[in-house]
């Protein structure tokens, strides 16, 4: 019980994550944008956060903070943007 419901907060979590690829889409720019941007605190649509030991980083983007910036009913475009794939 305990692991299928740990399976389903993953897959909410996931679903409900919005990449980078996305967030430029909606905004129009590109993905490197995004990231780059967030990384060095300019862009205020979430938190980037460097890996620890890594040159990698990840990304988590607030549809709240994504909606404010842009003015756009965000769960909209994601729906828009995941059914063109």
């Amino acid at each position: 019980m305990q692991k299928a419901n740990t399976q389903e907060r993953r897959d909410k979590l996931r679903d409900n994550n919005i990449k980078p690829a996305e967030a430029a889409d909606i905004l129009g720019v590109s993905p490197q944008f995004v990231r780059v941007a967030m990384q060095q605190g300019k862009l205020n649509i979430g938190i980037a956060i460097q890996l620890p030991g890594s040159s990698s980083w990840a990304y988590q983007i607030s549809e709240k903070l994504l909606a404010d910036y842009t003015g756009k009913d965000i769960k909209a475009e994601i729906a828009a943007l995941r059914s063109k794939r």
